[in-house]
């Protein structure tokens, strides 16, 4: 029996391995091992290890990697502190890692500097900001990569990385987002006490890469939104550098009854409330990736995912209040067509196993090979 171990940070990434995790466990010759730590053991993000844990998995272990000092090169080296002792406790086969978060940047030294395989989920992909140095970096410390889709996989080799360590499964979120279980918009509504019958949806993160100017950008954006009429979802940023001038921010958001925050919803409860939107505003790739699959609207802010693979119907910003402003008064006449996008086709987690079974996958060389175009 093969252990494979999965390393989750935030709801973001728990959203992409779930399916990979469920699974590997319903199956008798892999025991999956969940190493939880980052936003999802932080009260002021949601405390979010609770979705990890309504799960059932056997095998949950926490460690909080959180500091004061909100520097990402000492979150990277506590983790790494935390994972490596876990990693011997735990002696897995695999380290399964997803996308471009210091977490991951962890698992995949730990895993590396100490002769694991390491599999990075959605590598070879382009945004922008520091998180693109971060997941090209994972992808060079990884020995087997899952991803989304044929121009991923050529980036990877484009890096050097060998072809047969490169598996096309899509973007594993895709089979949640088409789950026939996901909950009834009424009920959504209920449990989060959402009174509107019509609403946008907020994500803004911060750039690490520009937080000197975040302050003035979330500014903008709040006074955008209430100057706007419509009713707006809110959720919380992620907590990288940056995170607190948008939570300053969303203060004046508190007590205007056209605005519900969380900082944190349920994964499942989050994908009904978004295929149901009127729109989503922000900078999050679920602008990017999750909501052309549900034909949303939307309005991207910014340069956090300026070289994202983009969808046509997306209206594009810079941070003014100007330009968002203008953006909101368009929205409402903004037809879009849904797409399938380029991120699978809901079956990730079957392409997953199907990769594990084969004796391929354990036979690669873990000593690192760089393949000449």
């Amino acid at each position: 029996m093969k252990k494979i171990l999965f390393l989750t940070g935030t709801r973001a990434d728990f959203g992409k391995i779930k399916s990979l995790l469920q699974i590997l466990e319903e199956h008798s010759n892999f025991e999956p091992f969940v190493f939880v730590t980052g936003m999802h053991l932080q009260k002021e993000y949601g405390y979010t290890f609770l979705e990890v844990e309504r799960c059932g998995f056997t095998n949950i272990y926490t460690f909080e990697n959180h500091t004061h000092e909100a520097t990402m090169d000492l979150t990277l080296a506590k983790t790494i502190e935390g994972l490596s002792t876990y990693v011997k406790e735990c002696n897995p086969d695999m380290i399964v890692i997803h996308g471009d978060r210091v977490e991951a940047l962890a698992g995949a030294i730990v895993g590396s500097l100490n002769n694991i395989l390491v599999a990075h989920i959605e590598g070879g992909e382009v945004s922008g900001t520091i998180d693109e140095l971060i997941r090209h970096s994972t992808s060079k410390m990884s020995h087997v990569h899952f991803v989304s889709n044929n121009q991923a996989k050529k980036r990877l080799i484009q890096m050097g990385e060998i072809k047969d360590s490169i598996f096309v499964i899509g973007s594993p979120d895709v089979d949640i987002m088409f789950s026939a279980n996901l909950p009834n918009l009424n009920d959504v509504k209920k449990y989060y006490e959402i009174p509107y019958k019509e609403y946008g949806v907020v994500m803004f993160h911060p750039v690490t890469t520009e937080v000197k100017q975040m302050e003035e950008y979330a500014t903008n954006f709040v006074e955008s939104l209430l100057e706007d009429i419509h009713n707006y979802i809110v959720v919380f940023p992620n907590n990288d550098l940056g995170s607190k001038a948008i939570l300053k921010a969303y203060e004046k958001l508190k007590e205007n009854s056209r605005f519900r925050i969380f900082p944190s919803l349920r994964f499942e409860y989050f994908l009904t409330l978004l295929k149901n939107a009127q729109f989503i505003i922000g900078n999050s790739s679920a602008g990017i990736r999750e909501a052309p699959y549900y034909g949303l609207p939307i309005i991207n802010i910014g340069t956090r995912q300026q070289n994202r693979a983009i969808h046509a119907d997306i209206i594009h910003t810079n941070y003014s209040k100007e330009s968002i402003s203008d953006a909101l008064k368009k929205i409402d006449t903004h037809s879009v067509n849904k797409t399938r996008g380029d991120f699978g086709k809901g079956n990730s987690a079957q392409l997953f196993l199907k990769s594990l079974i084969k004796e391929n996958i354990w036979m690669l060389n873990h000593q690192k090979q760089f393949r000449d175009i």
